[in-house]
């Protein structure tokens, strides 16, 4: 019976060696990190979805080849509870903006910026007084060009001239 202990102490001690060899090799190849680095989880950053504000004065303005834009738009903003006298539509002096875009003037304003370009459809956001001198009213108020990028009769990429 002796020579079946020493034949079963051996086995465990060639099964530890084995288990302990692959155990060792896979920490020394990197296969197994015995002291793992927290990972940083992500945190999902707010995006803001703006607020439809009607007390904001709108001019549109239709800096794309498509003559009517401004006055669909100016239908979409009437019949999304905006006042009649308070939405402005006309025509730009340029037909090639090529992103239709509010602008806002103060910091306070931005929400409902995004809101109106959320409202349209999407659109870019920035801001800028570039259009304050327009508003002889002195009321709040947010201007939207529209660009090349919501006309149905503009090419995508401007055709090239041939060289003479």
């Amino acid at each position: 019976m002796n020579g079946w202990v020493v034949l079963l102490w051996s086995f465990v001690a060639a099964l530890v060696l084995i288990i302990g060899g692959i155990f060792g090799s896979l920490v020394v190849m990197g296969r197994i990190t015995l002291f793992p680095e927290a990972v940083p989880t992500a945190t999902p950053t707010p995006v803001e979805t703006g607020v439809v504000d009607v007390t904001y004065s709108v001019m549109i303005l239709n800096a794309s080849p498509d003559a009517g834009l401004d006055e669909q738009m100016r239908d979409t903003l009437i019949n999304s509870g905006w006042a009649a006298d308070v939405v402005f539509a006309s025509d730009s002096a340029s037909q090639d903006f090529s992103t239709t875009t509010v602008y806002y003037i103060a910091d306070e304003d931005e929400l409902a910026a995004i809101g109106l370009a959320n409202l349209i459809g999407g659109a870019a956001v920035e801001q800028s007084d570039f259009y304050a001198d327009l508003n002889d009213t002195g009321a709040k108020q947010l201007t939207v060009v529209i660009g090349v990028d919501r006309s149905t009769t503009a090419p995508e990429t401007p055709a090239e001239t041939p060289a003479p």
